[in-house]
């Protein structure tokens, strides 16, 4: 009776633990996809099309095999190198390396360029 209770418990956070990693490379691929190309060119680190492939693939394991496989453990690293070293780097960026326009296509560094008036 007791190893039942045990084998129940184990599998309910085996499950738990493997709906956290859906969710972690989940919000990472997102997050990766959202910021600028040239982000990643300016933090040097890698290109974008480079960390969506490898957090994509991350996702996708984590969807198909079993926590306690090998690939998951192979793709929670690269999630977390994404999250610890990519990500504060492009977030140190001006803009946060966000695709947001801000202004007009004629602004400069120091403001808007008005034409030598």
């Amino acid at each position: 009776m007791v190893d039942v209770v045990l084998m129940q418990g184990f599998a309910g956070f085996m499950w738990l633990l493997s709906i956290a990693l859906i969710v972690f490379s989940g919000f990472a691929l997102i997050d990766a996809a959202t910021r600028r190309e040239d982000a990643y060119r300016a933090a040097d680190k890698k290109t974008k099309p480079f960390w969506l492939i490898i957090l994509g693939l991350a996702f996708v394991v984590n969807l198909i095999f079993n926590v306690l496989s090998f690939l998951p453990i192979i793709g929670l690293v690269a999630t977390i190198v994404y999250m610890v070293d990519v990500r504060p780097a492009l977030r140190g960026l001006p803009g946060g390396g966000r695709n947001t326009r801000r202004g007009s296509s004629s602004d400069g560094p120091y403001g808007p360029y008005n034409g030598g008036r």
